[in-house]
């Protein structure tokens, strides 16, 4: 029989081979997805032994790990904001530097009554739903050119309760209904270039590419949400929210001045990369 504490010291040596890992977290998350158990288990019970079959199983996961799919491919779940979402293949993996992308648009929704939102290229429903959590008074049409990734991103919604939440299936803003506007616009939009080598890094290679690159210079998409958006989806005064690459702060800001918006403002994620850029729709 072999402890808890010996499974994880074992596991931690193997997932040191597996570049971009940390061993020790994902050692500890996946015996928890494992045996069903808070992480607090493991740090309470390090004497505790599994069974041969659970150890076959655990070992079984780290093989997968080491394969190269994912933690949250494996386990099928990432925590978001204050919530547990189900992910797959189908769908990006949400990721924290994205949450900055929930705070600047409840800053933007304060002393707004019963707002309407859209959030293009919802994938797992993370953004969408983190807002619906915090605004139950918002009402939320979410899209995404997937239909699987809206079938997860449905049951995401339902297991949260979060049924302001209206999902469509198309292109960005075409998806949506024909002439509704809205308060804010927010999305996480493709924005890796064809040719980017972190492309063959980290969880990218698992990830759905068409959720990650956008044309030759990453900004394709960006450039379509932006004059779909200014052609009469956001309401005079409301605010069009992009995550965009550490690297494309200066081509996304021109874009938006271009397009005739104003108070255009980049914001640093927490490792300090310019990672947000909101404007304004000119009041008329």
């Amino acid at each position: 029989m072999i402890t808890l504490q010996q499974t994880l010291q074992s596991a931690k040596r193997r997932l040191a081979d597996l570049p971009h890992a940390n061993p020790e977290l994902e050692a500890a998350l996946l015996l928890c997805h494992l045996l069903d158990k808070p992480r607090s288990y493991l740090f309470a019970w390090p004497e505790k032994t599994l069974t041969p079959d659970q150890y076959k199983r655990y070992t079984a996961l780290i093989d997968q790990r080491l394969s190269g799919t994912p933690i949250a491919y494996i386990t099928g779940m990432r925590e978001f904001w204050s919530m547990t979402l189900q992910v797959s293949p189908d769908t990006l993996i949400p990721r924290p530097e994205t949450e900055l992308l929930v705070e600047r648009s409840l800053y933007h929704l304060q002393g707004r009554s019963q707002p309407r939102l859209a959030d293009l290229g919802t994938g797992s429903g993370a953004i969408a739903l983190a807002l619906a959590g915090e605004r139950p008074d918002a009402q939320i049409h979410a899209t995404d050119l997937s239909a699987k990734a809206l079938t997860q991103a449905r049951e995401n919604a339902a297991s949260h309760s979060l049924n302001q939440v209206i999902f469509f299936q198309g292109s960005w803003c075409d998806a949506l209904p024909t002439g509704v506007s809205y308060d804010l616009i927010v999305s996480n939009p493709p924005y890796i270039e064809e040719d980017d080598p972190h492309l063959s890094q980290g969880d990218l290679p698992r990830e759905p590419s068409t959720a990650l690159v956008s044309g030759s210079d990453g900004l394709s998409d960006i450039r379509l949400i932006i004059q779909q958006a200014t052609a009469g989806r956001l309401k005079s005064g409301g605010w069009l929210l992009l995550e965009h690459g550490y690297q494309q702060a200066t081509e996304v800001h021109d874009l938006l001045r271009k397009a005739g918006l104003a108070e255009i403002a980049t914001h640093q994620d927490l490792a300090g990369q310019p990672r947000i850029t909101e404007s304004r729709m000119v009041e008329k």
